[in-house]
């Protein structure tokens, strides 16, 4: 438990949650404070009623008095309750953009261990378990302490003796109820975990509802999603079962303290030692001390569900990238100019610099260290070139394409863009430079005019309509029912495969970089659409610098040079007809396309 509350107060350190919002913790404290005393002087008042007796001459005084009390409770609890509820939701708030500010700075094998629908069940549910105890738990905890403490101050000062009996008795039910919390803690880890499970799994099947469909395996799909549900419901039973017998042990022992101790007070009443208006001073104190125990006991669960959240979260915000966003621009280094971005005209860096430089790069992927994706590779691509990679599936094109977007580190060997080590790259600098169009296009849950823009956020429409036209996208989009600003769907369903691939060229087109990488365009496309998609990149790639993988090797016969990998290794290059007359490789696969 130790280690789930040190994340816990870490993350309130690190991130300055106390002093950042120090006005409404000040606030909520003395309204607690507030809240506690009018409480606390309610028994004072009581006593003051029996003592006295009902026909004293101040009566009305009295009640007026309690009534006061009343009043002060009342608006300084709810104003303890609007604090404490404000700072809940701030700051949850802050954590959830701090979790999505660190995830979006991982790399792309971050997630080969951690699935999406994992990142989303740590910020939405376990969020949640910590803004209840941030807005709720934690004020209901202090208030409960203050109370249990002044409660028991007033009792000492009432009656010292019963009031030690009290504490030695409560003192000795402590250790047995703090064992039974651990096991509460380790239950609310493995319910969290599970309910995780299940939003991966959802998430996964929602976005693969077609493929479930087309296979008619929605029974199966649902039987998977019950069995584990049910296991996060057995694991939550457990938690449940577990924290109420904590509950029903920890207010049974403790009122059953009290009620031993106010039957010696009877006795001593009886005897005279003490007055019938202070044991009901008393007894008002015992109640509120035995509410106090209830509730931190039931906070206590509260806070152990929240730590292990915390740390849940703590290891989202705390995870390091693989690659280091930002580099520091070292004496000598070579700075690209990025202007005309507006112009949609090919434009390359001063001098003449190779655009992309391989230097006996070797690579491995973490999963599999024993084999080579990339052994000893080497070659250059000179500014304002279309180069072409051509290969069987597994011979490392698509691996060479995150090399180059440092979403993977060499193993060895050195990778230059422009005349710099990538590794000497500001992250964000070399990726603004480098232009991709992806097999398979992302299209966001937003218009075409959006979806087009997110190549370069501060385009004006008429640049993006330019784009698109560039692209050959103009004329569908523009019978589409609002146009450009007509919604695509999540993932662009409201599209063909041909019209997605062609609003991804647009957005590439308007980003408008020093290096475009092409990644199977027209791979998963019908003849019509890929004369289409052929159409618009032959409308970008002259005069630009590219670096186009193609299993349809239709598509490159008028690329500069062909590179032909094989195993991570260049095996051939040159132009299409010198490879046909080599007859190796090259020559075979493209024997089995063009017969």
């Amino acid at each position: 438990m130790a280690t789930k509350l040190s994340s816990l107060t870490r993350w309130l350190r690190d991130y300055r949650v106390l002093s950042r919002y120090k006005t409404q913790w000040s606030l909520a404290a003395l309204f607690l404070l507030l809240a506690a005393g009018a409480t606390l002087a309610v028994p004072l008042a009581f006593r003051d009623l029996v003592d006295t007796g009902l026909t004293s001459d101040a009566i009305d005084l009295k009640f007026i008095n309690l009534l006061l009390l009343a009043i002060v409770l009342g608006l300084t609890t709810a104003s303890r309750f609007y604090v404490m509820s404000w700072l809940g939701e701030r700051v949850v708030a802050d954590i959830r953009k701090r979790v999505f500010e660190n995830v979006l700075r991982q790399s792309p094998a971050y997630f080969e261990t951690l699935q999406t629908g994992e990142v989303l069940s740590r910020m939405t549910s376990d969020t949640t378990l910590v803004q209840t105890l941030v807005g709720s738990s934690i004020s209901i905890a202090l208030r409960s302490l203050v109370m249990l403490l002044g409660g028991m101050t007033m009792m000492l000062v009432t009656s010292a003796w019963l009031a030690g009996v009290m504490i030695v008795l409560l003192l000795a039910i402590v250790l047995p109820l703090w064992a039974l919390s651990r096991r509460v803690r380790k239950m609310s880890r493995a319910s969290q975990d599970k309910v995780a499970n299940t939003s991966a799994m959802a998430g996964e099947v929602l976005n693969a509802m077609t493929t479930v469909q087309a296979f008619v395996r929605e029974p199966y799909e649902q039987k998977r999603f019950d069995t584990a549900v049910e296991i996060a419901f057995s694991e939550a039973k457990k938690r449940i079962a577990m924290r109420s017998f904590l509950t029903a042990t920890a207010i049974m022992m403790a009122f059953a303290v009290i009620v031993f101790v106010l039957w010696m007070g009877a006795r001593q009443v009886t005897t005279g030692a003490i007055s019938l208006g202070e044991l009901t001073q008393f007894v008002l104190y015992a109640v509120f001390i035995a509410g106090s125990i209830g509730a931190l006991s039931e906070t206590w669960g509260d806070l152990q569900r929240a730590a292990g959240a915390m740390e849940r979260l703590v290891e989202l915000m705390q995870a390091e990238p693989s690659v280091v966003a930002e580099v520091e621009h070292q004496d000598g280094t070579v700075d690209i100019p990025m202007a005309n971005r507006s112009e949609l005209q090919p434009f390359h860096p001063a001098g003449q610099l190779e655009a992309a430089v391989f230097k006996d790069v070797t690579f491995s992927y973490p999963s599999r260290p024993d084999f080579l994706a990339m052994n000893h590779l080497s070659f250059s691509v000179p500014q304002g070139a279309r180069y072409a990679l051509v290969g069987p599936s597994g011979a490392g094109k698509s691996t060479l394409f995150a090399m180059l977007l440092r979403f993977h580190q060499p193993t060895a060997g050195q990778i230059e863009v422009f005349g710099r080590d990538i590794a000497q790259w500001p992250v964000s600098d070399l990726r603004d430079m480098i232009g991709i169009v992806p097999q398979e296009p992302v299209i966001f849950a937003a218009s075409a005019l959006e979806n087009i823009r997110y190549g370069r956020l501060d385009a004006s429409d008429e640049e993006v309509v330019a784009a698109a036209k560039t692209a050959h996208a103009h004329g569908f989009i523009s019978a589409l029912p609002q146009g450009y600003d007509s919604f695509l769907g999540e993932r662009g369903v409201r599209l063909s495969g041909g019209q997605k691939q062609r609003i991804s060229i647009a957005r590439a087109i308007l980003k408008n970089p020093p290096l475009l990488l092409l990644d199977e365009a027209t791979s998963a496309l019908d003849a019509e659409s890929e004369r289409e998609v052929q159409l618009a990149l032959d409308s970008v790639l002259p005069g630009r610098t590219s670096l186009t993988i193609a299993h349809r090797l239709a598509t490159v016969l008028q690329a500069d040079r062909i590179i032909v990998l094989e195993d991570g290794v260049v095996v051939e290059h040159g132009q299409h007809a010198e490879l046909i007359e080599q007859g190796g490789l090259y020559a075979r696969l493209a024997k089995l396309q063009f017969a």
